[in-house]
């Protein structure tokens, strides 16, 4: 009964997480502090699989940095002329850098974690340049200048992201014996991100909470969430079947850093817009769900 119980735990850890997050949001808002300590020894752990020589930009990274970058300027002027917070949402979405868990999840779907590794690295490293450039052009001015907004932005990215890089490829290279270590306790990534996706599911029902909304634009935004969910995935997938990666790409275009999402929204736009990083997060969890599920029950079938 025991070893069945932890198995459905293990299995469902995800939907667990955002349930939690719901029902127990003021504990797990209590807890924000420990994201940046979480999400780094993370991807510290994550990191430590990936051999940093075999990590390389390739054809289709171009293409999906293109529909990163394109995509959120095309879906804000087709649509900014019937509903700007709507349009405004899509924009996030879309130029919404790749998660770091992103690798975490790919890594369980036994995809390439060497792929999602080095879009990562561009995805975020074009939205430091990016994001503040886009935002410029669509509303005319901000509150940053562009210089500010960059460095604001790169610096929120570079110690959740270069560092454990940095870190993980010190200890391949130095301290052979911490990287045996790490390496076989990956499996811990996978849970501190389930916490950290906790902590995300508490701040989208306290954003919910403070502003009010009209039940038409709330539906509205969440079904702009659901479109640039379904589209980046897809695309994702496309794009790597042709080079037998289409997890990774998956994985790389569709699953967003949302909590930078909400910070950007926020910080550049109106605050209503932070709603759609939110049910993004929702979104994209329930896909992953649902694909880690999927990949169990193939895995089980193979075994008889």
């Amino acid at each position: 009964m025991r070893i069945y119980m932890l198995t459905y735990l293990k299995n469902w850890t995800l939907p667990i997480a955002m349930f939690l997050g719901i029902i127990g949001y003021p504990i797990f808002l209590a807890l924000e502090f420990t994201v940046p300590f979480l999400v780094f020894f993370m991807l510290l752990l994550t990191f430590s699989k990936v051999p940093v020589k075999e990590i390389k930009i390739k054809w289709h990274h171009i293409f999906m940095l293109f529909v990163q970058l394109f995509g959120a300027l095309g879906i804000y002027y087709l649509l900014a002329p019937f509903n700007v917070i709507i349009a405004e949402v899509g924009m996030v979405c879309f130029v919404c850098p790749t998660a770091t868990a992103a690798a975490v999840i790919t890594n369980k779907l036994d995809g390439n974690m060497n792929s999602v590794t080095a879009y990562t690295l561009l995805s975020n490293t074009a939205a430091a340049f990016a994001i503040p450039l886009l935002f410029s052009l669509v509303q005319g001015s901000t509150a940053l200048s562009f210089v500010d907004g960059a460095l604001l932005i790169f610096y929120k990215i570079f110690p959740l992201l270069f560092g454990p890089f940095l870190a993980a490829w010190v200890i391949q290279k130095k301290f052979h014996k911490l990287h045996y270590f790490l390496v076989n306790k990956t499996e811990f990534a996978f849970y501190m991100w389930a916490v950290s996706l906790s902590i995300a599911i508490a701040k989208t029902i306290e954003a919910l909470k403070n502003y009010s909304i009209s039940w038409q634009l709330l539906v509205g935004i969440a079904l702009m969430a659901l479109f640039v969910c379904f589209a980046q995935f897809y695309i994702g997938k496309k794009l790597g079947k042709t080079s037998d990666e289409r997890i990774a790409c998956g994985q790389s275009l569709g699953q967003k850093n949302t909590i930078l999402a909400i910070w950007m929204a926020y910080t550049y736009l109106n605050p209503l817009v932070t709603i759609g990083p939110g049910a993004y997060i929702f979104l994209q969890n329930g896909f992953n769900s649902y694909q880690l599920e999927v990949h169990r029950r193939k895995k089980e079938l193979k075994r008889k």
